[in-house]
């Protein structure tokens, strides 16, 4: 490398660049803002504005300081490069102008032998003032070519590249630096420089697909650290070597291509990169195919160009049909496309044929046959098949049909099944047999889209549909159906009303009489000939009945064949009934309300007819003359043709209830009429002439009759009530008497007596032993503790005045002495009820109850005769034991 000098001799100062042509030699990649070399303009009036151009401005750019920078990237030829370089002043528009020639640097080869034996000086520019002279003498910077270094260097390192030096350093002790990334910054350490010598070395192979270019910055200072030259930019670019294969961005390429396409149809295109500078050999890729498969039916089907990657037809023959898919192998080169030296690799294209609708659908058969029943619809009587030997599913094969002839009536459509392509011949409207038996239909078939240009073959394919039809058991229908009948109401039962007969269709079928019923006959009137179809009355026809709606009533009826399956069929009968004058007017509403005074007492009533016109209104409404307190006391006013007015005629009527007949007459011919009770509430009103609260209740429709037969009806009910309490008590005295009184001739012999049992163990236990004293020893119940009195104990108050019960013991029998104390408890208000449990273990004061002791005095009763125990019963034959049969 060749470094570029400059001098300045000491001249008058004349404005203008020094030379006329200036020669640089530079390297043969040129990178977009790379700066190339500073032009050289002298300046003497240093107020001028100067602005520099370029001849070439799209490939070369000059700074107002000068320096030429290349615009984009490029790789020079191998002869020179000229372009003009202008200066001119912006104030005067004075214009220089010196022509630049760049060669490009010759080959690298044995460059590191030279710079081995001799290593070229950059010397800092310096600035020098000579105070005599009133011109100003400046040395200008240099700019330094750049340092073109290979990539993958082997060494040895570290490598010395260039010398820098300050040409002060004879005078001055000088110390060397060099800045910026590969130096000081990262990456750190690729380039080193000795301070003292100013020797600028690479301590490793560098790599310019990492880092293309290093921008390094020089520094000369004094001992002292002192600044003593302006810093230099040394650009070190790194000359690129072809160490990298390219590399396809995809191993496999698919691409589509139509079939039939013309050569030169744009298929597809690949592209490969490589790692290397692509402004130079090592990175300029070059394609081509390397094999085609399948071969047919040409080895060579496609083309690539070498360049782009795009590749396209070459040869027409393209047919899906025999060649779905073709695989091309495609190699990429670099050293553009040079077989020694270039590096290469592959990568798989594959092609794919795209179907064109190259092949009408064609019917695998000249005629095909259907039968179907007669009245079926949606029903499919044949299918249609093609062949198609385009793509299936796509619409150059999916097949559309139509009809051309034979279905004028249009009573089949065709559809198109989309799994297999097949034509479904389908029936969309009733056919009868009876009118036609077959149907011939032409039928054409073709594709979703048109053929494609150029096919020959025709655009459809057609075909004959023969279908027959199949005769079927058809339903009777009646005529007409419905079928109106118009006829008076009131026509009486067994009465011949109409003819309601079918036919059947079937004509062609062996086939007996039609048979009828009845299906709907809502108030049962009519009845029908199952043979004739006659129809007859079985009631009388009312238009008044609720199953006639506006005057219509209708029924239905059956009739029904013997083929195979037997069929029926249903017409309707409609009756218009015509009114006749059959039902007089009444009145509504059938109660009302007026005062007893003269004002406020008119009540509106209206005639309600169930006929209809002209056998109802306007009505005539009229008061009977009998009974003659109807007129005298009421007066009737017709207000329009269905309504009147009735008011009382006298001034006061007594208040209650009154039934009022009213005469109403329609305006049929002939007449109707009926009498109607209206039955009239007269109550007392107040000021506003309403009824008061008690006649309210009345006028509810509770009369003075009603309300005194509730009132009997409750009295009634009360007594009734009243004896049978009185009944269940004298019976439950009765019942008591008779358990206690027990009969002597009662046979008691087949009764199970039982006396084992003594008590109910430990809660029988708790009883009170002074019940058993004398009452006289028993302390007054005022005195006991509270709390502990037995609840069947007499209660603890005064005890009123009752007559006492005799202490002498009864003369007469025990059963009139238990008897007479029943009756004395009854009465005794102090005691329990008859119907509650009776205590007697309380004998209270003056009890006549002697001592037990007597039993064994000889002296008391020893010769009274017990002997009538025995006829007691066994209850009582312990006792007749002991006292009675004698001494022993």
């Amino acid at each position: 490398q060749a470094p570029i000098k400059a001098t300045c001799e000491d001249m008058s100062c004349k404005t203008g660049f020094p030379e006329d042509v200036h020669s640089a030699v530079v390297s043969r990649s040129v990178h977009g803002g790379q700066p190339l070399l500073n032009v050289r303009f002298q300046n003497c009036d240093g107020n001028k504005k100067i602005h520099f151009g370029s001849s070439e401005p799209e490939d070369f750019r000059v700074g107002e300081d000068g320096v030429v920078y290349a615009e984009r990237s490029f790789q020079l030829s191998a002869e020179p490069t000229e372009f003009v370089v202008s200066a001119q002043d912006k104030e005067t528009q004075e214009e220089w102008q010196m022509r630049v020639k760049l060669t490009p640097e010759p080959a690298f080869a044995g460059a590191s032998e030279k710079n081995q034996k001799k290593i070229e000086d950059i010397i800092f520019p310096w600035q020098h003032y000579k105070n005599s002279s009133p011109l100003k003498r400046q040395k200008r910077d240099w700019v330094i070519p750049p340092i073109n270094l290979p990539e993958n260097s082997r060494g040895p390192f570290p490598q010395e590249l260039v010398r820098i030096r300050s040409d002060r350093d004879k005078s001055l002790s000088l110390r060397y630096s060099v800045t910026g990334p590969g130096a000081d910054q990262p990456p750190t350490g690729i380039f080193i420089i000795n301070p003292i010598s100013g020797q600028l070395s690479v301590t490793k192979p560098l790599d310019r697909e990492q880092i293309a270019s290093f921008h390094l910055r020089a520094h000369a200072v004094d001992v002292n650290g002192n600044q003593v030259e302006n810093p230099i930019d040394i650009v070190i670019n790194v000359i690129d070597m072809n160490d990298n294969r390219p590399e396809f961005l995809h191993q496999v390429w698919n691409g589509t291509v139509p079939e039939g396409s013309k050569p030169g149809t744009y298929v597809m295109t690949v592209t490969a990169i490589d790692a290397d500078d692509p402004n130079a050999q090592n990175g300029m890729l070059r394609y081509r195919i390397l094999s085609q498969a399948p071969s047919s039916p040409s080895p060579n089907m496609f083309t690539i160009n070498n360049e782009t990657g795009d590749i396209i037809t070459v040869a027409a023959g393209l047919d899906r049909e025999k060649v779905q898919q073709y695989t091309l192998i495609i190699q990429a080169t670099d050293m553009e496309g040079n077989p020694t030296y270039g590096l290469s690799n592959t990568a798989t294209a594959v092609i794919t044929v795209t179907d064109v609708n190259d092949n009408p659908p064609e019917f695998t058969a000249m005629t095909f046959y259907g039968e179907v029943p007669e009245n079926r619809v949606d029903v499919i009587v044949a299918n249609l098949t093609v062949t198609d030997k385009d793509q299936p599913h796509t619409p150059a094969w999916n097949a559309m049909y139509r009809m051309t002839g034979g279905d004028s009536t249009g009573r089949f459509t065709i559809l198109t099944d989309p799994n297999s392509n097949d034509g479904l011949v389908t029936v969309v409207k009733p056919i009868d047999f009876e009118t036609n038996r077959m149907f011939v239909l032409t039928v054409a078939a073709e594709n979703q889209v048109p053929l494609a240009k150029g096919i020959q073959h025709p655009p459809q394919s057609t075909a004959t549909v023969s279908i027959t039809v199949i005769d079927v058991n058809e339903s009777p229908y009646f005529v007409p159906n419905p079928k109106l009948v118009r006829q008076e109401e009131g026509l009486l039962a067994g009465s011949m009303l109409t003819t309601f007969t079918a036919q059947d269709p079937d004509r062609y079928m062996q086939q007996t009489s039609l048979r009828y019923s009845k299906l709907s006959d809502p108030a049962n009137w009519l009845k029908i000939d199952p043979v004739s179809g006659q129809i007859t009355t079985t009631a009388v026809l009312d238009r008044e009945s609720i199953y006639v709606q506006n005057n219509m009533y209708n029924a239905t009826f059956l009739a029904s064949d013997n083929g195979i399956p037997p069929m029926s069929g249903t017409g309707t009968l409609q009756i218009h009934l015509l009114d006749i004058n059959d039902n007089a007017p009444q009145v509504n509403p059938k109660e009302a309300t007026t005062c007893e005074t003269l004002q406020p007492n008119a009540i509106n009533i209206t005639a309600v007819d169930p006929d209809i016109d002209p056998n109802a209104g306007p009505f005539a409404f009229e008061l009977p003359d009998m009974p003659a307190s109807i007129k005298r006391n009421w007066t009737i006013v017709r207000i329009s043709g269905d309504h009147a007015q009735l008011s009382l005629r006298i001034r006061f009527l007594e208040a209650g209830i009154y039934d009022v007949p009213i005469v109403i007459t329609d305006s049929g011919n002939p007449h109707a009429s009926s009498t109607s009770v209206l039955k009239v509430k007269v109550c007392q009103c107040d000021i506003n002439g309403d009824c008061t609260d008690v006649d309210r209740i009345v006028g509810a429709g509770l009369g003075t009759g009603a309300i005194i037969a509730i009132l009997l009806c409750i009295i009634i009910l009360l007594i009734l009530v009243l004896m049978f309490v009185v009944w269940m008590k004298r019976r439950d005295k009765e019942r008591q008497a008779k358990q206690l009184l027990i009969d002597p001739e009662d046979d008691v012999r087949d009764n199970i007596l039982k006396y084992d049992e003594e008590g109910g163990g430990e809660e029988d236990q708790d009883y009170d032993l002074s019940q058993l004293q004398q009452p006289d020893t028993v302390e007054p119940d005022a005195i006991k503790p509270v709390g502990i009195r037995r609840l069947d104990e007499r209660p603890i108050h005064a005890e009123p005045q009752y007559p006492v019960r005799s202490a002498a013991p009864h003369p007469g029998d025990i059963g009139d002495f238990i008897n007479e104390g029943l009756k004395a408890a009854d009465n005794d208000p102090t005691a329990p009820p008859y119907d509650s449990l009776l205590v007697f273990d309380y004998e209270g004061s003056g009890s006549t109850a002697g001592s037990l002791s007597s039993l064994n005095s000889s002296s008391s009763g020893g010769e009274q005769d017990y002997d009538y125990l025995n006829d007691w019963g066994p209850r009582f034959k312990k006792l007749a034991d002991m006292y009675g049969g004698g001494d022993d």
